[in-house]
C-alpha cells in the first residue's frame, strides 16, 4: 500500500499542473454502484473492498470516506497509512478539501469517474479559496496499477419481449415523447441498467449485475448504442437494427457527444424549437458534460429511471413467480441446515441446550462459505437461475455485525451453536425479475442468545411489519415512510445505519432507484407497480446482526374513504419464507402483529407447498404453526 501511494504522489508532483490532492472515486465511467474488477481503482489504492466510498490522497495524508454500512469493515481493512472518514459524522469530502488544502490548491480527478452534480458541488466548495478541480487527461491510478485486469468481452444477449413486456420500439417512442415535452432534441444515457433496459439487452460485464458496458444517445429521430463491438453478435446487431438502433464503438461516444451538441450527428435531429441536450446530473460523467455547451444542457433526472422502476404487468408476473421459486430454495436450504444439527445445536424449532463440543455431523466442515455454497446449489436447481445478485453475506457471530461481510474460504468462521447466523443473499433469475435479497435472512442460532439480541429481534420485526402494512396517499416519498420501520428501535435509543428499502431491477441491478425508503431525503414519490424492499435491522459491533427483509410491490389501496381525492396506496408482500419463531419474543408483539405473522405463515404454506417434497413440506408446516404470546 505504501508503494502505491508513493507512486501516485510522484505522478501528482509531475502532473501539469502539480496536484495537491487526488480524488479516487468508487465509480466507473457510468457512475455504477457495482463495478468490474478493472474498475475497482479505489479498492486497489486503499485495500477497502466495500462497494461505496471515496479515497482522497494528498502529499502527506490518505483518507477514505464511506457510509455507515461499512464503518466496521473499513476499520478492519484499512492499513495504517489510511484514515477512515465516517460519512454524516465527519466533514464531507468537499468540505474537508476546502478547509484543509491550501489556497489555489489543484485537486485532480478523472472526469469520467465523477458525475456532473458531484463535480459542480466540489467546484462551488473550492471557489471560496480559489482552489480548482483539475480534470486529468488519464487516470493516474491506471498508470500505477501494473496488473490491472483486462477489459471484459462477454457477449451481449437479448432480453426477449415475452420477458421484457415492452419492445424497444415502444420504449423509444415513449422516451421521444418526453424529449419533446422538455424541448430536448437528444439525451445522453450513461447508466448501465438504463441502457440495458431501454434496448432490451443484457450482459455479464459487471459481476452479479446482468449489464453491458455501454452508452446510449437517443435523438428525436435516431438511437445509438456505444459498445465494444466484439461483444455483439450479428443476431444482436440485427435485433437492434430492426428496433431502430445503430451500434457504434464504445469510444465513439466522446466524439459523438460533440457532434450531438452541434446537431451534426447523422442523421441530424429534427429540432423544431427543441435545442436542449438532456443529461442526468447524477449519472452522466463530467467528462461528457464538459464537451457540451452548458447553456444548452437540460440537467434533470433521466426519464428512464422512473419508467424502468414502474414495472409492467409482464415484469410483475415474472417477479412474483421468481420469488416463489426462490422461496422454495430458501426453505430447502434451511431444511438441509437443520439436518446438519450444527454441532449438536437444537435447530430451527426448539430452544434446548446447545452442545458446546463441536461435533461434525459429516465429512464436510460447516463454515460460512460451505453453507453459502449449499444455498447457491439449491437456487441453481431452479428454473431460469443465472447466478447470484450480490456476494452472499453468510456470517456467524461477530461477523454478522459487519453489514456487508463477505466470507473467504481461507479465513471464514465455522458454524457455531452459540452464535447468531445471519444469511443475506439473492439470485438473478434469467428472464424474470430477480429475487433481490434472501427472504427474512435465515437467522439460525440455537442457544445462549444474548439478551440484547432477544430484546431487539421483536423490535426489528415490529418495524418490518409496520412498514409492510403501511397505507399512504399518492405522492408520498419513501423518506416519509422510513420512520415506521425505525420507531420501535428508537423507543430504546437504538437505530441502524443502512437504508430501509430500495427498488429491485427486472433482471438487472440489486439496488434500483429512483425510489428509496431511507433516512436520507429523496424527493421521489412512490408509484403503483414500483418495487421496494422492507429491511430494518440492528447491528451490535462485535456481537451479532439482525436483518429482516421482504420485497414488496406497491399497489392501489382499497380504503374506505379517499380524502382529498388523492388515492391511497399500500404494499403487497411477494417474498415467501418463514420467520424463525424461536428467535422472537412473542410477548413483545401485539395481538395484531401476531395475527399478521400467522396469516403470513399460512400464505407461505399455501404458496410454497407445490414446490416442496413431502419432507420439506412437513418441515414448513411445523415452521409455520400458529404462534401465540
Amino acid at each position: 500500500m505504501a508503494e502505491i501511494l508513493a507512486a501516485l504522489r510522484s505522478l501528482m508532483s509531475s502532473h501539469d499542473p502539480p496536484l495537491h490532492a487526488l480524488v479516487v472515486p468508487s465509480e466507473d465511467y457510468h457512475q455504477s454502484e457495482y463495478v468490474s474488477a478493472r474498475d475497482k481503482r479505489r479498492e486497489f489504492v486503499s485495500g477497502f473492498t466495500g462497494s461505496a466510498g471515496l479515497a482522497l490522497i494528498t502529499m502527506n495524508e490518505a483518507l477514505l470516506w464511506t457510509d455507515g454500512r461499512y464503518f466496521l469493515q473499513a476499520t478492519q481493512e484499512l492499513t495504517g497509512e489510511w484514515k477512515l472518514m465516517r460519512m454524516l459524522e465527519d466533514p464531507a469530502v468537499d468540505v474537508w478539501m476546502a478547509n484543509n488544502l491550501p489556497n489555489d490548491a489543484a485537486i485532480g480527478v478523472d472526469p469520467w469517474c465523477v458525475s456532473i452534480d458531484t463535480a459542480q458541488r466540489w467546484e462551488r466548495a473550492f471557489a471560496k479559496k480559489q482552489q480548482k478541480l483539475v480534470q486529468t487527461s488519464t487516470n493516474l491510478v491506471d498508470k500505477v496499477w501494473k496488473n490491472r485486469p483486462p477489459a471484459e468481452t462477454y457477449p451481449v444477449t437479448v432480453q426477449q419481449i415475452e420477458f421484457a413486456g415492452s419492445s424497444v420500439v415502444e420504449k423509444l417512442k415513449e422516451l421521444r415523447e418526453k424529449l419533446t415535452n422538455e424541448k430536448a432534441r437528444g439525451i445522453i444515457i450513461t447508466t448501465l441498467d438504463e441502457v440495458a433496459w431501454l434496448y432490451n439487452i443484457r450482459g455479464t460485464d459487471v459481476p452479479y449485475c446482468p449489464v453491458v458496458h455501454a452508452f446510449a444517445i437517443v435523438t428525436t429521430n435516431a438511437a445509438f448504442l456505444y459498445v465494444d463491438k466484439r461483444k455483439v453478435s450479428s443476431e444482436v446487431i440485427s435485433f437492434l437494427k430492426e428496433s431502430g438502433v445503430e451500434v457504434r464503438d464504445y469510444d465513439a461516444v466522446s466524439s459523438d457527444v460533440v457532434l450531438l451538441q452541434s446537431n451534426q450527428l447523422n442523421p441530424p435531429a429534427d429540432v423544431q424549437g427543441s435545442d436542449l441536450i438532456w443529461a442526468d446530473p447524477n449519472s452522466c460523467s463530467y467528462a461528457l458534460y464538459s464537451k457540451l455547451n452548458s447553456d444548452k444542457v437540460l440537467l434533470q433526472q433521466s426519464p428512464l429511471a422512473l419508467a424502468k422502476a414502474i414495472k409492467n404487468p409482464v415484469e410483475l408476473d415474472g417477479l412474483k413467480k421468481a420469488h416463489i421459486r426462490d422461496g422454495a430454495a430458501i426453505v430447502q436450504y434451511i431444511v438441509w441446515l437443520d439436518k446438519q444439527e450444527i454441532y449438536g445445536a437444537s435447530g430451527y424449532f426448539l430452544e434446548g441446550e446447545a452442545t458446546k463440543e463441536k461435533k461434525h455431523s459429516g465429512t464436510v466442515k460447516l463454515t460460512e462459505v460451505t453453507v453459502s455454497d449449499k444455498l447457491e446449489s439449491f437456487r441453481a436447481s431452479k428454473e431460469h437461475f443465472r447466478g447470484l445478485s450480490f456476494p452472499t453475506i453468510s456470517s456467524v457471530g461477530p461477523n454478522a455485525a459487519i453489514m456487508h461481510y463477505s466470507p473467504q474460504s481461507e479465513t471464514c468462521a465455522e458454524m457455531d451453536p452459540n452464535s447468531i447466523y445471519l444469511c443475506d443473499s439473492g439470485a438473478q433469475l434469467f428472464n424474470y425479475i430477480f429475487e433481490a435479497l434472501t427472504p427474512q435472512k435465515a437467522h439460525m442460532q440455537m442457544s445462549n442468545l444474548s439478551m440484547a439480541f432477544h430484546d431487539q429481534t421483536p423490535e426489528v420485526l415490529k418495524g418490518h411489519i409496520a412498514l409492510g402494512n403501511a397505507v399512504f396517499p399518492n405522492g408520498t416519498c419513501g423518506h416519509t415512510l422510513d420512520i415506521l420501520a425505525r420507531l420501535p428501535l428508537w423507543k430504546y435509543g437504538l437505530d441502524y445505519r443502512h437504508g430501509t428499502g430500495h427498488g429491485v431491477g427486472s433482471y438487472l441491478n440489486v439496488h434500483e432507484g429512483p425510489q428509496s425508503i431511507s433516512f436520507k431525503p429523496r424527493n421521489v414519490p412512490i408509484h403503483a407497480s414500483m418495487t421496494a424492499t422492507d429491511e430494518p435491522g440492528y447491528y451490535e459491533d462485535g456481537n451479532f446482526g439482525i436483518r429482516l427483509e421482504n420485497v414488496l410491490v406497491v399497489t392501489d389501496a382499497n380504503t374506505k374513504f379517499n380524502f382529498g381525492d388523492k388515492g391511497y396506496m399500500s404494499f403487497e408482500h411477494i417474498t415467501w419464507a418463514p420467520y424463525q419463531i424461536k428467535m422472537i419474543n412473542l410477548k413483545s408483539l401485539t395481538p395484531e402483529e401476531i395475527d399478521w405473522l400467522n396469516a403470513y405463515h399460512s400464505r407461505c404454506r399455501d404458496i410454497l407447498a407445490p414446490y416442496l417434497d413431502e419432507t420439506e413440506l412437513a418441515w414448513l408446516k411445523k415452521a409455520t404453526e400458529p404462534a401465540s404470546a
